[in-house]
């Protein structure tokens, strides 16, 4: 998987950047225009962890298209480094002004790039900040995906929602005494990056007197998936792929 040089006198027409919503994991799952666009892109571009195949390209499988280039971009780090650390910013930066780079070559010599992203790609997705950096200067679409919270509410059989009950999406890496009280001023949430934050988080619920309600989803939708309770849940090392629901509808239905 190399990157694409781009040629001598490229030419003034430039390809189209096309960010595709892969989708929670079921191959089923991904939309017939994200399956047409990534058969006919020369260019396929997906993010991973190191060692890693990568969440989005895995989804995709074998229906790229024949002979398509392939541009793995590669984290420098994933959970290693926190948020508040200097070095994230900086290096994180660093990292997705050189993926725009390497993108933009293919696009200015006219190739179009079929960028994957796991879920929504404005939904918590890495490729929104490539969209960012190439937006203003190449064409581009962006095709939907089924949210990573959606597949597992329906993979877990837990409406959610109903009447004029409020949702909130709430990342695990808040401060406890935050989530917590999100969680109190809310009748429905989802409870996304949480991993290594599931201890803060189980606490969070239980405050909030939310535990007996809150189910953990882990890889929804895929071969893998689990579902437990919270206190079933609560001693796990739990993965990246893995979020907490609290279903609303609480008032009568």
């Amino acid at each position: 998987m190399t990157d694409i040089p781009m040629a001598a006198g490229a030419t003034s027409r430039p390809g189209t950047l096309h960010v595709l919503g892969m989708g929670p994991g079921d191959p089923e799952l991904v939309t017939a225009k994200a399956l047409r666009i990534l058969s006919e892109t020369g260019v396929v571009a997906f993010f991973a962890k190191q060692g890693r195949v990568g969440h989005a390209r895995g989804i995709a499988g074998d229906r790229i298209r024949a002979g398509a280039v392939e541009l793995r971009l590669e984290y420098p780090f994933t959970t290693e480094v926190p948020v508040s650390d200097p070095r994230y910013l900086r290096d994180i930066g660093s990292f997705y002004e050189d993926c725009a780079a390497r993108l933009s070559r293919p696009l200015a010599a006219g190739q179009d790039v079929a960028l994957l992203c796991e879920g929504d790609p404005f939904f918590y997705g890495s490729s929104m900040y490539l969209f960012d950096r190439l937006s203003a200067s190449f064409p581009h679409q962006v095709v939907p995906g089924v949210t990573g919270m959606s597949g597992c509410w329906t993979a877990a059989g837990l409406p959610i929602t109903h009447g004029d009950d409020v949702l909130s999406v709430l990342p695990g890496t808040l401060p406890e005494e935050v989530l917590t009280e999100r969680l109190r001023h809310t009748d429905a949430a989802v409870i996304m990056k949480v991993g290594r934050n599931l201890p803060r988080i189980v606490s969070a619920l239980r405050r909030a007197g939310l535990g007996e309600r809150a189910v953990y989803v882990e890889r929804g939708t895929q071969a893998t998936q689990r579902l437990l309770s919270l206190e079933d849940a609560a001693s796990l090392d739990a993965p990246y792929f893995s979020m907490i629901l609290v279903p609303g509808r609480q008032r009568p239905r």
